[in-house]
């Protein structure tokens, strides 16, 4: 028997540790093992159905899957965006994904594996369609049942917005349905969708209200959703809706409600606790810190806890592993190298653009000078608490000498000096060499430019993790990390509500939101505003979606930002899908977003990746720790100023204590006064480093750069080969081939009603 998106067998139903479990949401850790419909008449087995949830559903640190969003990893969804390098299967001009096939395969977003139902889409829509049957006809109170239905109602919806985005329409399943030959459910449109989303939302948001709009949850369960979770994500729904991937003839009545009922919910939102984060600290710090409070934090709407318990297969150890994964590797981290055209499209300190980016052209350019050679140089606010680059303190609680004797031993005073060098003079102006090598023990993981958004920066907050060195390799070793992880936070409800105002064409209303994020940072006045925005639509747009590229870097936003606006082509290439009805065609924005938006289409790009390397004067080093060739002319400075020899020299100082004399104190944001420490510092870039690109996008056989291709019907997505095959009766999306038709043209349109 073939199964039509239909799972089966709730029977075995494992409590696992939430993921919030560093506040102790699970007071009684029963097994609910082989559970059965009387665990509904108590409220512990309530609660353990709805932990379990919990567990299943939220958000994680991994690359973006079925299961969870991308989360601002160099995963599919962040290779297809400004912020990384590197082809993704969305973006590659030598791959054409296909549905008929396991070899280019088009992303499985709606099945999943088929035969486990946790690890299934709709596996985990049956759990949740179970617990609401089974709370709603069980026997403890109203008012519990009330405050657990909220909550499910709010992860079925969370659930079917993470198909939404991707396919438009889909099964719609609302009961536990048992294996029956012949049941089978098909797809509903985009709009029915979209519907059944705000419908649970409605209700979570209803059923939350008298337990959530006084500030929130509290004490063991705070990180619970709230009225305000479901309204924001509501919020987002309704954006998603009035954008140009589903509303192609910018039906202006979507803005609009988009707008009225966004702004009319916001004092719900508000009522439940949140509100912009701001410690007060120097330097954006709050843009820095507001990702590692593991307290009640006003800024995270929708947030997944974790905790810094160390163990093996304990069932409370839930570490995040994104201060490992984005650490310098000679601080006992792996690190992430970003984009050099992000680094050179972020704001100048007055809040407008870089001269010369050519992205975004009807914003205003700034008129502070842009020296690519010194990056970090007049920058907004934000860019400091992005990126890592050379010369920069990177502090931490810990010591890394253990992992290898020749790494910086104190973190509280790390700074990153990931300048590089080479060992032939041919390869310093190769942009495809990898013969570099890093300074301080980086060696082969130097990393270019560093992510360093989200990080647990101990000059900015009480470090949220342990650092220690185990020889056991147990959990997150190194770092056990308790940051937690925010999926939906403040700053996008404002910005949500800027766009949808924008849309509805109520432009004073959609800068001063937008100005509210950026004062947050620091800006005063204007904000760096674009003049026009207050009074041109599509200048106004642009602004927004300047802020939310800035604003959410490195927190898996900026690929649906992209898909929902159509950056790749502005969406001019419908026409060339085969089947595509008229109705597909843009017709709104003036036939093409970028066009109107004045944004350069991603589509025909690259991105390549940038390094400081020693200049030219140093001449070429070795493959090892000590051969850096800053070191060695240090090394012979000294000698010849205190006349001893450079043996002597190497016996009476260590490495950093020579490397102390020839570099400049590493530039601390903690400072309230920057300007003087990052004038100091470009001084001696220009004196000692040379900026080099990297080869980031890929180049063919013969070294020629290729250049990002998104097609036009990745937009919306169709099924791959095997969930056409789990479900034979369903409808494959226009643009996409059939599998079990032999290839047909699909013919199901998410657009229509």
């Amino acid at each position: 028997m073939r199964n039509s998106f239909k799972y089966i067998g709730l029977g075995l139903v494992s409590l696992v540790a939430l993921s919030s479990c560093s506040d102790q949401f699970l007071e009684d850790k029963k097994n609910y093992d082989n559970a059965n419909k009387d665990i509904y008449n108590y409220v512990s087995g309530c609660n353990g159905r709805l932990n379990d949830i919990y567990s299943w559903c939220l958000p994680t640190v991994n690359d973006l899957t079925w299961k969870y969003p991308s989360m601002g990893t160099a995963d599919l969804a962040g290779k297809s965006t400004e912020e990384y390098s590197g082809f993704s299967d969305f973006v590659n001009p030598e791959i054409q994904l296909s549905s008929m096939s396991s070899t280019n395969s088009v992303p499985d977003f709606i099945m999943g594996t088929q035969s486990n139902i946790q690890e299934a889409v709709y596996g985990r829509i049956r759990n949740i369609n179970d617990a609401i049957k089974g709370i709603s006809e069980g026997s403890i109170s109203q008012a519990e049942k009330d405050i657990m239905l909220g909550q499910i109602y709010f992860f079925r919806a969370w659930c079917y917005y993470n198909l939404f985005k991707w396919y438009g329409g889909v099964p719609i399943v609302t009961e536990v349905q048992d294996p029956v030959e012949g049941v089978s459910n098909p797809r509903q449109s985009a709009k029915a969708v979209k519907d059944f989303i705000l419908s649970d939302l409605d209700k979570s948001a209803k059923l939350l209200a008298a337990k959530t709009m006084n500030g929130g949850w509290t004490g063991k369960d705070y990180g619970r959703v709230t009225t305000g979770t479901a309204l924001a994500l509501k919020g987002r729904v309704l954006l998603l809706w009035a954008s140009p991937l589903f509303n192609r003839a910018n039906d202006e009545s979507r803005w609009k409600e988009a707008y009225t009922t966004m702004k009319a919910e916001k004092d719900s939102i508000d009522a439940c606790g949140y509100h912009l984060y701001n410690d007060g600290g120097a330097n954006a710090s709050s843009f820095s810190s507001m990702f590692c409070t593991t307290s009640a934090n006003p800024e995270a709407v929708f947030v997944t806890l974790y905790n810094s318990v160390v163990g093996d297969g304990l069932d409370n150890q839930k570490n995040n592993t994104w201060e490992r994964a984005i650490r310098p590797a000679n601080a006992a981290g792996s690190g992430k190298n970003t984009s050099a055209m992000l680094v050179d499209m972020f704001p100048m300190a007055d809040g407008k653009i870089p001269a010369g980016t050519g992205t975004y052209t009807k914003l205003a350019t700034s008129s502070d000078e842009y020296d690519k050679d010194v990056p970090f140089l007049n920058r907004d606010p934000r860019f400091y608490r992005t990126f890592g680059l050379p010369g920069f303190r990177w502090a931490y609680k810990g010591d890394a000498s253990p992992w290898n004797a020749d790494n910086p031993s104190d973190g509280s005073n790390y700074t990153l000096w990931n300048y590089t060098w080479y060992t032939d003079v041919n390869d310093q102006g190769n942009a495809e060499s990898g013969n570099a090598y890093g300074a301080d023990n980086l060696l082969k993981s130097s990393r270019g430019v560093f992510v360093r958004k989200k990080s647990d920066d101990a000059d900015a907050n009480s470090p949220a993790y342990t650092f220690i060195k185990s020889n056991e390799g147990k959990g997150a070793d190194p770092y056990y990390s308790a940051a937690p992880l925010i999926e939906l936070r403040y700053a996008e409800v404002l910005l949500n509500l800027a766009e949808a105002a924008c849309g509805a064409n109520q432009l004073q209303e959609a800068v001063e939101l937008v100005k509210q994020v950026r004062e947050r940072v620091g800006y005063t006045g204007d904000c760096g505003i674009t003049p026009a925005a207050t009074s041109d639509q599509a200048t106004c747009m642009s602004q927004i979606l300047y802020e939310r590229q800035i604003e959410f870097a490195y927190e898996g936003k900026r690929f649906d930002d992209m898909r929902r606006w159509l950056l790749y082509d502005g969406g001019a290439n419908f026409s060339s899908i085969e089947g595509a009805p008229a109705s597909w065609k843009l017709t709104g924005w003036g036939g093409n977003t970028c066009s109107w938006l004045g944004f350069k289409p991603f589509n025909g790009q690259r991105r390549e990746n940038m390094e400081f390397r020693l200049a030219d004067k140093y001449g070429v080093g070795g493959t090892t720790f000590a051969s850096d060739p800053l070191y060695v002319e240090a090394c012979n400075q000294i000698s010849t100023e205190e006349g001893i020899t450079v043996a002597e020299v190497k016996q009476k100082y260590t490495y950093y204590q020579v490397m102390a004399k020839v570099r400049p104190a590493g530039v601390n944001l903690s400072k309230s006064e920057l300007s003087e420490q990052l004038t100091t510092l470009a001084a001696w870039y220009k004196d000692n480093l040379v900026r080099k690109t990297r080869k980031g996008d890929n180049r063919d056989s013969q070294h020629t750069d290729e250049y990002i291709n998104f097609r036009p019907n990745y937009y919306l997505l169709g099924f791959p080969q095997g969930a056409m095959q789990a479900g034979a009766q369903l409808q494959q999306t226009i643009g996409w081939q059939n599998y079990t038709q032999g290839g047909a043209n699909g013919t199901f349109d998410p657009l229509a009603n």
